[in-house]
């Protein structure tokens, strides 16, 4: 059997963002994302956002390569950025803090400092 990699377009393009920046930058954070991101679809990770709380301090950036759920409640403020999330864990995470995705972060900090790879 061989491997085909993610169907998704933006997943792709991700992909590939994500490889030239690591080229770039040698910031191991993003060969991390990427590798995780050729993962089979069934085994990216789910995070709760009471997970995301209890790991992360105030104005602390996480990543989640993979979707964040809705169980649980922020605390304090944090930026979220993820593949995906789900309606209600939006909600959640953007009225106390920030909800955004990959692309965004990687446009604000191509440098990947001071972010936490939760899951």
């Amino acid at each position: 059997m061989r491997k085909t990699g993610p169907t998704n377009l933006r997943t792709r393009k991700l992909i590939s963002k994500l490889e030239k920046l690591y080229r770039k930058k040698k910031v191991k954070l993003w060969k991390r994302l990427m590798e995780e991101f050729l993962r089979p679809r069934r085994k990216r990770r789910e995070v709760n956002i009471i997970r995301i709380n209890k790991h992360t301090k105030e104005n602390e950036t996480v990543v989640v390569p993979g979707k964040v759920l809705s169980v649980g409640e922020l605390d304090h403020k944090v930026v979220v950025a993820a593949l995906e999330f789900s309606k209600n864990a939006m909600e959640k995470i953007n009225k106390i803090g920030k909800a955004i995705t990959i692309e965004e972060l990687i446009e604000k900090n191509p440098e990947g400092k001071n972010i936490k790879l939760i899951g």
